[in-house]
């Protein structure tokens, strides 16, 4: 592949936990990505309490010639984190990366689409 073509990837931001369960709905998320489309990478990093970070996740794939990233924060409230630390450490990145792309979303909860289909689970019995 020359480094001209694009090659994208999309890395799915959560914050972590210490729990390996918790990981699971990320990792759901991925997989149905995956299957939709085989011409992305995907993969998923994290704040804290869990690894691998955002930091070390762009590396990785910058070293696979990936030069086009989206971010997307699975965040379902925009506080700090959403608001503030992403933004600062995907800036920073920029800074590491300057060849590549970022295309940092919006948090998953400002997406009406979700917010409707929480709705929608909420009305139907289980």
């Amino acid at each position: 592949m020359t480094s001209s073509s694009p090659r994208n990837a999309i890395v799915l931001f959560a914050h972590g936990s210490r729990d390996p369960l918790w990981h699971k709905p990320m990792e759901a998320v991925a997989e149905r990505i995956r299957a939709q489309s085989a011409n992305v990478e995907v993969t998923c990093a994290y704040l804290e309490l869990s690894q691998p970070d955002l930091p070390d996740t762009v590396s990785r794939l910058v070293a696979k010639e990936v030069n086009q990233i989206t971010i997307v924060p699975m965040f379902l409230g925009v506080g700090r984190h959403a608001r503030e630390d992403l933004p600062e450490l995907v800036v920073q990145l920029k800074a590491q990366h300057p060849t590549v792309t970022f295309h940092l979303q919006a948090a998953v909860g400002e997406d009406s689409r979700l917010l409707d289909m929480l709705a929608k689970i909420a009305l139907s019995p289980a």
